[in-house]
């Protein structure tokens, strides 16, 4: 399991899950807290490409040994891309929570990216 940290470069969603944003596009994945929280993650259960997901709304699910927990949206936006190596291999996000991203988004609105945390929020949140 990765140690605790927490990236400067990502945005943070009250939820636990984080975003990277370029050119329109956000990679989605959860925090290490939440897979802290989680214990070995053993199933992830995506969305379709193509589906279209609502800011704070469910994306997916994530199951643990300990529990079946929804993905947050952290942004709205359409999937565009599902990371099929944690599809296949799950407990890559225990290994390391940020390098094992989700999904993918095509952003409908960039603006929203202005209400996530950054990392010093986040912590503060969690602490």
């Amino acid at each position: 399991m990765a140690d605790a940290s927490y990236p400067e470069d990502l945005l943070y969603h009250p939820g636990h899950d984080w975003a990277r944003v370029e050119d329109g596009v956000a990679t989605f994945g959860i925090t290490w807290h939440a897979q802290d929280q989680l214990g070995d993650v053993v199933f992830f259960n995506p969305p379709e490409v193509g589906a279209s997901i609502t800011t704070g709304g469910s994306y997916g699910e994530v199951e643990s040994v300990k529990a079946v927990s929804d993905l947050v949206a952290p942004l709205a936006g359409e999937v565009v891309e599902v990371n099929a190596a944690v599809v296949e291999t799950p407990e890559l996000v225990n290994e390391d929570p940020y390098s094992a991203w989700l999904v993918k988004v095509k952003l409908e609105r960039a603006d929203e990216v202005e209400q996530l945390l950054d990392a010093a929020a986040y912590q503060k949140l969690i602490d």
